[in-house]
């Protein structure tokens, strides 16, 4: 099954991710009233 990709200025869905302190925020509590740029490095921490 071949996933979407997501359109550009589509909404994010809500998710959350493990803090590296603190509480674990949610793209919900992030967004409130704010611009989050989600940024993925495939190969970071990989050496390659």
């Amino acid at each position: 099954m071949a996933e979407q990709l997501p359109e550009i200025g589509q909404l994010a869905p809500d998710f959350s991710l493990p803090a590296t302190v603190g509480p674990t925020p949610t793209t919900r509590e992030l967004l409130q009233g704010k611009i989050v740029v989600l940024a993925f490095y495939i190969l970071d921490f990989t050496g390659g």
